[in-house]
């Protein structure tokens, strides 16, 4: 009746919503956000405040999505002086990208078809948009091209000593190791990256030596080489107040595996529980899972049971379940569970560079098995330990027994001749120093927390000696202030994780 006479008795409503196009779609969005990255970037070279290059970074894994091979050439185009040889080289690539790249672009807008070509471009430009035609060689799997490319802009990055480009810098270092790592050629480029580490050092560039510094330890222990990369721990070792939060939670990732390796299991938690801390709570799902499964291991290996909740994190639940039977194996104290769990999932630890640390659990869950027995039962034989346990034979069972007791682990007497074990009874646990040690770990923690804020703080300098500002000083100054907060708050959590 509605479509004859076209009556509407609301039955049928028009949807005048309009439908959302993604900002890659549009070229003329995309070429203004290009544009204010590049403003923020020649208030840089300018003003000398590392705010602006803070700002462009964050942005750089949203803006990353909606590079375009068009857009890029546009960009360089126009920021290049038409006789630059760094111009050349990036239109040179991006021709071979798009030739090599069949991509249903959209053609560009008026625009982006202004040709006002600059005079001259700031270092700090030139970086950031051969970074970003690195990151759409990565983007494309051109990986080859990318080594080459990445290379070059190594050599490059070696003739420019400015300290407003250092940030961008260590990107590009980041990126060349990617490159070499995709391509399967990463110890290629170990002594490269001894030399660029030397020149960080010498130009006082601390966000390059921390990535730098990762980057070999990276190189280390995708081989194996532990003794190489403590030996580099111990030679450079990097101070949290000069690198970035992100940089230091690697650090630290890096150096609590390899003490766990080392057998040094309390360093190595403290290492992985304060990496996990710094870094991102809301991204990096790749890096918390990492750090998350080792971190899990360890705290089994120092003879503690992590909490249900590390296990139900949102985006990581269906990863750790291999972890969490085997806690569950391991705070049982079966034996026969554990070996169950471990063949079950080996494919998964080996893949996770965590099936030699899961070998050495056994013996945790021989001792929490002890445990377990010596406070349900006052005297037991050793025959009884060795079916409880599943041992192999009583001679085992007796030498196992002994250990626990020689480290500490039970409180009990072994009666070689009649063949049993006597308990000495429950200790109360209040009647000893391990409360108060607790305690002194958790006030020694929030302590440290509070310095480490206190010593990130950003001061400006000589801010005691400057004369009051005028009202229209003031409020311009509050709205650089409110923009910078906006890009800040928009992609708060976008790093190079």
């Amino acid at each position: 009746i509605n479509a004859e006479y076209g009556w509407n008795f609301g039955f049928h409503r028009k949807d005048n919503r309009k439908k959302k196009i993604h900002p890659s779609e549009n070229p003329k969005l995309v070429h203004m956000e290009f544009k204010k990255h590049i403003e923020f970037l020649e208030k840089l070279a300018i003003t000398n405040d590392r705010k602006y290059s803070s700002i462009v970074l964050r942005q750089l894994n949203s803006l990353r999505k909606k590079l375009t091979v068009s857009s890029l050439k546009d960009l360089v185009e126009i920021q290049f002086p038409s006789d630059s040889p760094q111009r050349e080289e990036l239109l040179s690539i991006l021709n071979k990208v798009s030739s090599v790249v069949m991509s249903d672009e959209p053609a560009p807008t008026s625009a982006t078809k202004e040709r006002k070509e600059k005079a001259s471009i700031v270092p700090e430009v030139e970086i950031y948009l051969s970074l970003l035609v690195l990151l759409l060689l990565i983007d494309k799997k051109l990986n080859n091209e990318a080594c080459t490319f990445s290379s070059y802009l190594i050599d490059r990055i070696g003739e420019i000593n400015q300290p407003t480009t250092f940030a961008l810098s260590a990107r590009i270092f980041f990126y060349y190791s990617r490159s070499f790592e995709l391509s399967n050629r990463l110890p290629e480029i170990r002594g490269k990256l001894h030399a660029l580490l030397r020149t960080a050092t010498l130009r006082r560039d601390h966000e390059g030596i921390a990535t730098v510094m990762n980057l070999l330890l990276r190189s280390y222990l995708e081989q194996n080489l532990y003794e190489q990369a403590d030996k580099l721990l111990s030679k450079a070792p990097i101070s949290e107040s000069n690198c970035s939060s992100n940089q230091f939670a690697r650090y630290l990732y890096y150096q609590g595996r390899i003490k766990s390796v080392q057998l040094a299991y309390t360093e190595a938690y403290e290492c992985l529980l304060t990496s996990i801390r710094k870094a991102p709570q809301k991204s990096a799902l790749g890096f918390r899972l990492t750090v998350t499964k080792l971190l899990c291991i360890v705290q089994l290996l120092t003879g503690e049971i992590p909490e249900r909740s590390v296990f139900s994190q949102p985006g990581l639940k269906s990863q750790l379940k291999p972890y969490l039977q085997l806690t569950q194996a391991v705070r049982t104290g079966d034996l026969t569970s554990f070996q169950n769990v471990f063949t079950t999932h080996a494919e998964v630890f080996t893949q996770d560079k965590n099936y030699n640390l899961i070998q050495r659990l056994r013996t945790n869950v021989i001792k929490t098995g002890l445990r377990k027995i010596n406070l349900s039962y006052s005297r037991i034989s050793l025959k009884d330990v060795c079916d409880k346990l599943h041992l192999g034979s009583v001679e085992d069972a007796e030498f196992i027994v002994a250990k626990a007791i020689h480290d500490g682990v039970i409180d009990s007497t072994l009666d070689h001749e009649n063949g049993y074990l006597q308990s000495k009874g429950n200790v109360d646990v209040y009647s000893t120093n391990e409360p108060q040690n607790d305690y002194h770990k958790r006030v020694s923690f929030c302590l440290n927390l509070h310095n480490e804020a206190v010593k990130s703080m950003w001061f400006p300098p000589d801010a005691h000696k400057l004369k009051l500002e005028s009202e229209e000083a003031r409020k311009e100054r509050q709205k650089q202030e409110q923009e910078i907060a906006d890009h800040l708050a928009k992609d708060d959590d976008d790093d190079e994780f």
